[in-house]
């Protein structure tokens, strides 16, 4: 159930966390103020949630409920988390895309009254902070999340002006997306999400295609993973943990790094003209603090999936963080793009 729409000023920035600096103090408690306790890997050091292994039910998002749930339990990823990766989110993203995607919304029936941009799974609102500010003409941003202090983020940090100078105006919508129908998203211009394909299932990817091209709004669905990463200095382990990595992301049957494909084939049944283009994070000595998250998290999913794999995955990770901290260490991991661009349907906009 969807809960009445929130407004809130404008400030253009992520604001100061409240309470403790420690990460899991600042995360959303249960009632009495209990917290989650954070992940662990195999070197046995913490991880920002949301960074490391599944912290959540297999089949959901940390912070976009995908299936029906009344236990109330709150979501579990990090603004900090969040916040370290946007800028290398912002850089992956492929603006090649951009350019088919600004010609469809010109055309599309009512564009003078604006563009209606809906973002699933917002998070922080890191999606619409890089999109916006691309994108000509008034926009109003539908920002979705199961998390109220994360859509607190994403409304007070909100764009406030397109590329154009038009106005951009946001309202947040928190609730369980457990079903998106054309109905649900009836009026909408754009529909956006990033790393959200490789945590649905293959009934859940049509589920989305078939809502997109009933609505006649197109689709920019960001940052997939793909399965490929590609250090520096290549290490005897480096397939072995990619491997257990990437059988960690299709556990219970979701998708993973097949996520892309499968959403490129259930968009075009419905009519779509699909466009990809690679986006991969590319880390080095500027992203550190991202590059050791990330380690800990891509290491320790690793091992959830193989525990045998812990004693040698332990020394390999203590020499790749060694690599990161001195500034040695580069990592391409690899996303992609897509783009799907659904034929309009009569007074779509």
């Amino acid at each position: 159930m969807t809960e009445p729409a929130t407004t809130i000023p404008h400030s253009g920035a992520i604001p100061a966390q409240p309470g403790p600096r420690d990460v899991t103090d600042a995360l959303p408690g249960r009632p009495g103020g209990t917290v989650e306790p954070e992940n662990t890997v195999a070197a046995g050091t913490s991880v920002i949630p949301g960074a490391g292994p599944s912290a959540s039910r297999p089949g959901e998002r940390a912070t976009l409920r995908l299936r029906d749930s009344d236990d109330g339990e709150p979501a579990r990823y990090a603004p900090e988390w969040l916040q370290l990766r946007e800028p290398a989110d912002a850089a992956a993203r492929s603006y090649e895309l951009l350019d088919p995607l600004r010609i469809r919304l010109a055309n599309l029936p009512g564009r003078a009254d604006g563009l209606v941009i809906h973002d699933i799974g917002c998070g922080t609102g890191s999606m619409g902070r890089w999109l916006a500010p691309h994108l000509d003409g008034a926009q109003h941003w539908v920002l979705h999340d199961r998390d109220p202090y994360l859509l607190h983020f994403a409304a007070v940090a909100s764009p406030r002006s397109a590329a154009d100078g038009s106005h951009v105006t946001v309202e947040t919508r928190r609730g369980d997306v457990a079903r998106l129908t054309p109905d649900a998203l009836s009026g909408a211009s754009l529909v956006t999400a990033s790393a959200l394909l490789d945590v649905l299932t293959r009934e859940e990817i049509g589920v989305l295609a078939a809502a997109c091209a009933g609505a006649g709004a197109p689709a920019l669905l960001t940052l997939s993973v793909a399965g490929r990463v590609e250090p520096t200095a290549p290490h005897p382990m480096d397939q072995e943990i990619t491997e257990a990595f990437n059988a960690h992301q299709r556990r219970d049957g979701l998708l993973g790094p097949d996520a892309v494909t499968v959403a490129a084939e259930a968009f075009a049944e419905h009519g779509a003209t699909v466009k990809l283009h690679p986006s991969p994070w590319r880390l080095g000595p500027e992203q550190a603090a991202l590059t050791e998250q990330w380690l800990r998290g891509w290491v320790g999913a690793a091992v959830e999936e193989r525990p045998e794999l812990a004693r040698r995955a332990e020394a390999y990770l203590a020499e790749r963080l060694e690599a990161c901290a001195a500034g040695e260490l580069r990592v391409v991991v690899q996303h992609t793009d897509l783009l799907a661009l659904c034929r309009p349907v009569g007074g779509a906009g």
